[in-house]
């Protein structure tokens, strides 16, 4: 899978990227048809605790699957979205096997 990453106003250093990475690519196991994917990494303004988010959006053939997730961390709001994702393939993996 060819995996883009965007931090949003600032630059995200390289042992996130490689977290990141990792976890979205075990996303795989799960469903082996993915094409690529892009992650937005971003800070938002809102007050509280949780003020980083993370999108990460899958290509598969026909359709797109998204997930945001809010976290204290990017590595949190990480693990929070790729768990959302997983569920995600697995229902999306159940419906192609219906068809």
């Amino acid at each position: 899978m060819k995996l883009q990453m965007h931090s949003i106003h600032f630059d995200a250093d390289k042992q996130l990227t490689d977290f990141i990475a990792q976890k979205v690519n075990k996303l795989e196991t799960f469903y082996d048809r993915i094409v690529d994917g892009e992650v937005f990494l971003k800070h938002n303004n809102k007050d509280g605790i949780d003020n980083k988010t993370v999108e990460i959006r899958l290509f598969v053939p026909g359709s797109t699957l998204f997930s945001q997730e809010d976290a204290p961390s990017f590595e949190a709001a990480t693990d929070a979205a790729v768990e959302a994702m997983r569920r995600q393939l697995k229902r999306f993996k159940q419906k192609q096997m219906a068809h």
